[in-house]
């Protein structure tokens, strides 16, 4: 202020600055409005800690003797030294930081002016903090033939006092002697993924991605290595700070030791494996198997596959995913008990439900490579190994009986309880609980012994301090005891359980049992406590205050008092934390709950209350708080359990967070593109406060109704963290819906090969995170505007069948839905279809995609056993639904498009689309009485009819008869 042109003035760089022990350190100034030579002169001195008030000189630009004695060795050997940027500004290098560096600097500048007229020196000061970051990998030498995935792990931690950001980055060794590093994919300290320049488009199409595994762990996966991937690949963590100037710096730096990878070429032999989900089941289960098939360019070959049992075909899957079932096996397949099919040219499925005993024995999977598909002259073929399936019979399971030596006892006292296990044959987990008396929550975890012997007490139980050290032993091979060294109280009482688990291979079976227990204890002693608190709704930042008021039918000060803080955040996450403990002869002890608490609580004691008051509050203060009392009896301290204990009545506190500012465009917009190309989808954040983290969740609203029910694509969280919606979790999905944050505030939501079926309006909703001392919080979400996507649709439209039709199905009989191509498919080209059912609502839900290389998708997983497509010819495409139910009856039409392909090597191109005719299917409720069958046959229908007639001819003989009788 006040300052003219001539004025000198000095700047230096703004502090406080937080630096790293052990690390090289820069501190600039400059001079400006000064007289006299373009090169000015610097002098740098400190203001330790210690001594505030004494200048000790460091190092000059122009008097070599001008250092202190402390400092004199290391000016010399350039420990510690000034390098000049220009004329008139300087760099203060520290090469080493030391403790003892830490203090107030200042930068002085002789005067070479007319007069003195400015400032001539500035402050700034600098902190010196430990190095908490650490990296870590283990080292390892790993070869992959080409097309294989490599996968790294990376451990990075860190614990700063201050608000850091870490970046974590993964980089590439190579060339001669492996000089040259290369960037292979790094996360940001803004948290955005940013890859190498030779790994953008792998990263882009997610065969490299970095994803965050709990709070320490990094993983890279490389899918489809490829011979450029050769080299030493290793992982650099760096700490971040924010200086004063709104600038980062980068406090420190780790790199983890180097994994050796080498990328070996393949040849054309086919590698084939079989996996189980399960290989050990009970009748009734479900096996499912999976056949991968291993090859080089395979998805520019043909293979068929053939199922084994025992040696004996199953089914054939030929290289268009057609099926071929064995006669034995026909019947089942009908009947949506087996399922076979093509998940895609290197993945095959068969999944068997409600398996029985005849299904036991070893499955194989034999693959067949043919030149193009039809044809029968194989090129090379392989079988897996077999895979054993075991079926248990209905009716196993094991017996279980649980007792107690101690049924009734008085607090203080030992429990014994005894778990006896009759029938198992496979090693056994023991879980013991106990749900005390009148309460109705769930039971409280006492104790667990591992299959391997490994114990692990609940958390209630884990201070040996209260009811001693808890003993779980194994007496005998099916006989376990737990006992309980010290009962507390009435609790203690209730009921106690045994649930003991048997493994083998992979499969479990589980009995439970339990036993009564009565825990008497000593009267209370009348104490009670009460807690209130003037506000309960605190602004962040503020200070609130709790008050514990104790009474009791004695007088307190005459007895010893010791008084607990407790704490449950907000939501619970169970039982009650211990904030802090003051016992009674005034010895503050703090729990681990809230460690921040220690330096901002304030603890006061009257005569019959207690005083907590927090200062600064931040979000992790929410929750409930109790006080806790405890009374001795006189002579028993420090020895024993108290007389008496009371809990006060809880007092909610809730912290109110910073005000959000986030706004995010909303304006409605279009795009036009043509099928099969790739298009991007924007969502830009137009202001939000600084700092601020954003989690990213995309939404499609489907093409008609305009009121259908959003569809939830993909979210991306703060940490980059991609998790896809249920319709669109299946891996050809993944594959094309990507996210990608663009820059700090702009987000794109990817779609390669996009197809009709993708039209609708996209829009994304971002919500605002923000750090606030003690961990991530969600301020504000805000919603974009819609995006239209629109197809240019192609001039010609396929021959498709279009009339429109109405059918009935009795519920568990099967039904055919017809669709239709008119005319033979053009010749190189391909058909893509995919089935639909129209609901209320007017959304049109996916069945069935039939993908141009005659891979078969089943969006809804539940629907898959049933549906069933089998192609009798290249046109017809019809469905047929197995076991019709009630929620079938609906409106069904296909969709399909041809495709074709320009030049080998060149992209599919959509040539023609079109959709059917509708097929509305009605469901008729199953014949389920003998009375139903009875009055619907003709024979009662014609009696029924004929009944009146009969009657009137039986009057008419009676009258005669009767006349005739009168006559005589």
């Amino acid at each position: 202020a006040g300052l003219s042109t001539g004025q000198r003035v000095v700047t230096v760089q703004k502090g406080p600055l937080y630096r790293v022990r052990g690390s090289h350190v820069t501190l600039w100034c400059k001079v400006s409005g000064y007289q006299g030579p373009v090169e000015q002169n610097f002098q740098w001195s400190i203001y330790l800690p210690s001594a505030p008030e004494r200048e000790v000189q460091i190092v000059s630009t122009v008097d070599p003797s001008f250092p202190y004695a402390i400092y004199t060795q290391r000016v010399h050997s350039r420990g510690i030294y000034v390098e000049r940027v220009q004329g008139d500004a300087v760099l203060l290098h520290i090469t080493e930081l030391q403790d003892w560096d830490a203090g107030v600097y200042e930068c002085h500048t002789p005067n070479t002016d007319e007069r003195y007229f400015g400032s001539y020196s500035a402050k700034t000061n600098l902190s010196v903090i430990a190095d908490t970051l650490s990296a870590s990998m283990a080292p390892q030498v790993l070869t992959r033939a080409t097309g294989e995935t490599v996968e790294l792990t990376c451990e990075v931690s860190k614990s700063t006092a201050q608000h850091t950001h870490l970046s974590v980055g993964w980089y590439r060794l190579q060339g001669a002697g492996e000089s040259h590093t290369e960037e292979v994919l790094t996360l940001s300290k803004d948290f955005v993924l940013r890859p190498g320049p030779s790994y953008a488009r792998r990263f882009l199409v997610g065969d490299v991605r970095l994803n965050k595994i709990g709070n320490t762990t990094y993983k890279l996966s490389i899918g489809a290595v490829e011979p450029s991937d050769q080299g030493q690949l290793y992982c650099e963590a760096a700490e971040w700070i924010e200086d004063p100037d709104e600038t980062w710096k980068d406090i420190s730096r780790k790199q983890t030791g180097k994994t050796s990878l080498a990328v070996t070429s393949q040849g054309r032999d086919l590698s084939v494996d079989i996996a189980a989900v399960e290989s050990l089941l009970s009748e009734g289960d479900t096996l499912r198997l999976h056949c991968t098939v291993g090859a080089q360019e395979s998805s520019n070959r043909h293979f068929q596959v053939l199922w084994l049992l025992n040696g004996m075909k199953v089914t054939r899957v030929d290289p268009h995913g057609v099926l071929i079932w064995e006669d034995k096996y026909e019947e089942r397949a009908k009947l949506g008990q087996l399922r076979a099919f093509k998940q895609s040219n290197m993945v095959y499925v068969l999944t068997i439900y409600e398996v029985g005993l005849k299904d036991n024995g070893t499955y194989h999977c034999s693959v067949t490579e043919v030149k193009t598909p039809g044809d029968f002259h194989s090129i090379q073929t392989n079988v897996s190994s077999g895979i054993q399936v075991h079926v248990k019979p209905i009716g196993y399971r094991m017996r279980l009986s649980v007792s107690t030596s101690t049924p009734q006892v008085m607090a203080g006292d030992a429990l014994i309880l005894l778990c006896e296990v009759q029938g198992a044959t496979s090693p056994v987990s023991v879980q013991w609980w106990h749900l005390p008396p009148q309460n109705p929550g769930p039971p409280v975890p006492v104790a667990t012994m591992e299959q391997d012997g490994t114990l692990s007490l609940g958390s209630t139980y884990q201070d040996g301090g209260t009811r001693g050290n808890l003993q779980l032993k194994k007496a005998s091979s099916g006989t376990f005891t737990l006992v309980i060294p010290n009962t507390l109280d009435e609790g203690d009482g209730g009921q106690y359980g045994c649930k003991v688990t048997e493994w083998s291979r992979g499969q479990r079976w589980t009995e439970e049992g339990e036993t009564a227990v009565t825990v008497s204890s000593m009267a209370g002693l009348g104490l009670h406590a009460t807690l209130r608190s003037r506000i309960a709704t605190i602004t962040y930042g503020q200070s609130f205050e709790l008050v514990c008021q104790v009474s009791a039918s004695y007088t307190l000060e005459e007895v010893p008092v010791s008084v607990g803080w407790l704490f449950q955040p907000s939501p619970p996450t169970g039982s009650y934390h211990n904030l802090v403990r003051v016992s009674p002869s005034g010895t503050v002890a703090w729990g681990a709950a809230q460690p921040h608490l220690q330096g901002k609580a304030q603890l006061t004691k009257a005569t019959t209350s207690f005083r907590l008051r927090i200062h600064s509050t931040v979000a992790a203060d929410e929750g409930t708080y109790q006080c806790e009392v405890e009374v001795w009896r006189r002579n028993t301290l420090p020895l024993g359990r108290p007389a008496a204990t009371t809990r006060s009545n809880a007092v909610g506190i809730k912290v109110i967070l910073p005000e959000s500012k986030l706004r995010v465009v909303t304006e409605e917009s279009s795009v036009e593109i043509d099928g099969g190309a790739d298009t991007a989808i924007e969502c830009r954040i137009v202001f939000a406060q600084n700092n601020s983290q954003f989690a990213v969740t995309w939404y499609l609203l489907p093409l008609p109704p305009a009121d259908a029910t959003p569809l939830q694509i993909l979210r991306a969280d703060y940490s980059s963290i991609v998790k896809y919606g249920a319709e669109f979790s299946s891996p050809t999905q993944k594959s094309r819906f990507l996210s990608q944050r663009v820059s700090s505030n702009v987000f794109w939501l990817q779609i390669l090969s996009a197809n009709p079926g993708d039209q609708g309006r996209y829009y994304c909703v971002v919500e605002e995170w923000l750090w606030l001392v003690d961990g991530w919080y969600k301020l504000r979400e805000g919603a974009s505007g819609r995006t239209t996507l629109e197809f240019k649709l192609p001039e010609r439209e396929l021959q498709l069948e279009k009339t429109n039709r109405s059918i009935s199905a009795r519920e568990g009989e099967e039904v055919t839905l017809h669709c239709l191509l008119q005319g033979a498919p053009l010749p190189a080209t391909h058909l893509s279809a995919t089935w639909f059912q129209r609901e209320e609502s007017g959304h049109a839900r996916p069945l069935l995609t039939l993908r141009r290389d005659g891979a078969i998708e089943y969006p809804r997983e539940s629907l898959a056993r049933r549906l069933h497509l089998r192609r009798p010819t290249a046109g017809d495409i019809s469905l047929t639904l197995h076991s019709v139910e009630e929620g079938d009856a609906g409106l069904y039409y296909c969709q399909v498009q041809e495709w074709q392909q320009q030049s080998e090597g060149k992209d599919w191109t959509l040539q023609a689309s079109a959709r059917s005719g509708y097929t509305q299917l009605t469901t008729i409720p199953p014949e389920s009485t003998a009375l139903s069958r009875i009055c619907s046959s003709p024979s009662l229908l014609n009696f029924i009819l004929y009944l009146p007639l009969v009657l009137i001819l039986l009057l008419a003989l009676a009258v005669f008869c009767w006349y005739f009788k009168f006559r005589k």
